[in-house]
């Protein structure tokens, strides 16, 4: 069965937020890392995965980051804080 997921990186603690969605959360963060893509999170150093959730299908992902990217600053960093507290990179625990 597919997965789906609602990611958001950023590019420190309290710094620049990016909400995305992917089916391959380690190839798509990996391509923000290493800046294989010009966009923002090229532009403004957003490469920590602080965040993420798993979803079932493509529809509720892209509508759960269509939600998030409406939400205010502090309830999306209330979010990151809530499963997150200090922020810390996400990346290698999902890669190993």
């Amino acid at each position: 069965m597919k997965q789906f997921y609602v990611y958001m990186l950023a590019s420190g603690r309290n710094g620049t937020i990016y909400i995305g969605v992917t089916n391959d959360i380690l190839r798509r963060v990996h391509e923000h890392k290493t800046h294989a893509v010009d966009g923002f999170s090229k532009r403004y150093g957003v490469v920590n995965l602080v965040w993420f959730e798993v979803h079932p299908s493509i529809t509720n992902a892209i509508q759960r980051e269509k939600n998030l990217k409406h939400w205010s600053r502090a309830w999306k960093m209330a979010l990151i804080e809530g499963a997150n507290p200090t922020w810390r990179d996400l990346y290698d625990d999902l890669a190993q």
